[in-house]
């Protein structure tokens, strides 16, 4: 009886320690949503208050670390500091080069191939939002080869989406929230866009329902945080909201484009279809008989969605040659994995997993205008599909 009663003693701690180690953020701190912890230690955990209750005392208590700080504005009060001035004033924090990286890309630390696809990883797993097979339902039927594309020939005699269950999906905040945007562009280049406030204050809400308020724009936070690219949400969602709706000119000198309306709406220049990278605004397109799809050249890897495609299609009398897209997703995966790509490798292919299988997003920046400090805005970005 004693010796039963010892070991019952023993499990009881185990479990307890156990218990104790889910509610702590020792040697968490910094590390993205983990649903297997009953509290979190990255800092959106402060806006969803689900931090645990040693967060402050464990993770912010070193000021002498540029962990989460590079490029920081200057404040007197902190012990050391993490900007590029730092070092011409001598009051570096001493992990400054290390974290920061000299003040070198963007002043945040040197960020992987690894990395990010263990960050695409994870938002994968966390695309709640994505389309399952019963309420989606496509119908690819001929593929045609690389070569073949620019026949424009309608080769499929039958609609690309076959079944979309709208009311369970788009009554979702993060698709609404795309749906009120995608009617607020002039599709042609050349033609300046007129935002009205109210469209403004739309965008406002798509970057809030998707970045701030779900499990998919939290881990991307949390990431960029981590690795000294942002030093706030605040930061974060203001640059998205930049580089993604802030206007330049494609044609005749007018404010006509973003990097928003050439992906997720689609534009049309120099009578074709530039842009359009959206499943959502193909299938909204398609329902009302302005888009015909004539085949595709490229179907990814993938059996469940979010899939990837490239297709032909004629967008009311103007063709797309190859119209590449992640078909299923949620708005907040494919705005994430587009913001990423271009933070991270901004003009270049970026790899991404999914599932375990490879996707290739290649961005380009936008050189001919800037915003804020010099920054560019995005020209454009797409899945790449293989050569054939």
């Amino acid at each position: 009886m004693k010796l039963i009663a010892v070991f019952g003693l023993w499990i009881a701690l185990l479990c307890q320690a156990h218990s104790n180690s889910l509610d702590s953020c020792q040697n968490r701190c910094g590390f993205g949503t983990d649903s297997d912890f009953s509290c979190q230690c990255n800092p959106p955990c402060e806006r969803f208050r689900d931090c645990c209750s040693d967060y402050a005392d464990i993770c912010k208590a070193d000021s002498t670390s540029c962990k989460g700080r590079c490029n920081e504005k200057y404040n007197s009060q902190n012990k050391c500091h993490c900007n590029c001035k730092c070092t011409k004033f001598n009051n570096c924090c001493s992990d400054y080069a290390a974290v920061c990286n000299g003040g070198e890309s963007g002043g945040g630390s040197v960020i992987t191939n690894a990395e990010i696809k263990s960050v695409s990883e994870a938002l994968y797993a966390l695309d709640s939002n994505r389309a399952s097979a019963s309420q989606l339902e496509i119908d690819p039927q001929v593929l045609i080869s690389g070569s073949q594309t620019g026949s424009e020939a309608d080769l499929s005699y039958r609609p690309f989406f076959r079944f979309l269950d709208e009311e369970g999906l788009f009554s979702r905040p993060t698709y609404a929230t795309l749906l009120a945007l995608l009617d607020n562009y002039n599709r042609m280049t050349g033609q300046t866009e007129d935002v009205s406030s109210q469209e403004t204050a739309e965008q406002d809400i798509f970057l809030r329902e998707t970045m701030s308020n779900t499990e998919v724009g939290r881990e991307l936070f949390a990431f960029l945080y981590t690795k000294g690219v942002y030093t706030s949400e605040e930061e974060f969602i203001y640059d998205l909201k930049m580089m993604w709706f802030g206007l330049y000119s494609r044609n005749k000198g007018k404010m006509d484009s973003s990097g928003f309306e050439h992906i997720f709406a689609g534009e049309i220049k120099g009578g074709k279809v530039s842009g359009f990278h959206n499943w959502i605004q193909f299938y909204l397109l398609e329902k009302r008989g302005l888009l015909n799809y004539y085949s595709h050249s490229f179907n990814g890897p993938w059996t469940t969605y979010p899939d990837v495609l490239g297709m032909q299609f004629r967008w009311d009398g103007y063709f797309k040659q190859v119209g590449s897209a992640v078909i299923g997703c949620s708005p907040e995966f494919d705005l994430a994995i587009y913001s990423m790509c271009y933070i991270t490798r901004p003009g270049k292919q970026c790899r991404l997993s999914m599932g375990g299988k490879e996707l290739i997003i290649q961005t380009y920046t936008w050189d001919n205008s800037y915003y804020g400090d010099g920054k560019k805005y995005i020209g454009t970005g797409y899945p790449a599909t293989p050569r054939t």
